[in-house]
């Protein structure tokens, strides 16, 4: 069994529909959501802002491979064009970290497949803000390194954490269980 801690976005089309689309897919999967942000779109492309939330899941018969066809799948679904490096899109299903059965984070560095840990999750704050706001105590392997996300979000430029908004919208009416 591994946990994943999947970070989702839209910036185009019905974005909450898309991101709801993570939910209904993953199902009994999800152990927790966070609530919805709106951020200013990362890259440096003109575009119109995101909705950005944190889903944990769990799945006895995936690993990380497993995940991230999962979320490629989810992308295919929703019409997911990749174009432009960090450009529009209507749904971006990222693999922040998965863990084993013993919750031992899995790291990979050397497959172009697949990186573990995300190799950008500490630099965004429109991944830690909703991950803090699921799993407080959450940590994530910097350089081999387990380092807690609150003191990783902390190092980032204010002007990044502010622009992480966090608005009215819910991705599912029942309240999520805790991590």
């Amino acid at each position: 069994m591994t946990r994943a801690v999947l970070s989702i976005g839209s910036n185009l089309g019905d974005r909450l529909a898309h991101l709801r689309s993570v939910l209904d897919a993953l199902g009994e999967r999800t152990i927790a959501v966070s609530p919805v942000y709106t951020t200013a779109p990362w890259g440096g492309v003109d575009q119109d802002d995101y909705l950005n939330a944190v889903v944990v899941a769990e799945d006895p018969a995936f690993d990380d491979y497993a995940w991230l066809r999962f979320g490629q799948e989810l992308e295919q679904a929703a019409d997911r064009v990749r174009e432009i490096r960090w450009g529009a899109r209507t749904l971006d299903v990222d693999i922040v970290q998965c863990a084993d059965d013993a919750g031992t984070s899995i790291a990979r560095d050397t497959d172009p497949t697949l990186i573990l840990p995300h190799p950008q999750a500490p630099n965004r704050a429109f991944v830690l803000i909703p991950w803090m706001a699921v799993d407080p105590s959450a940590h994530l392997l910097v350089d081999g390194a387990a380092r807690p996300i609150v003191e990783l979000l902390a190092e980032l430029d204010q002007s990044e954490r502010d622009g992480v908004l966090r608005t009215d919208l819910v991705l599912r009416d029942e309240s999520a269980r805790s991590c």
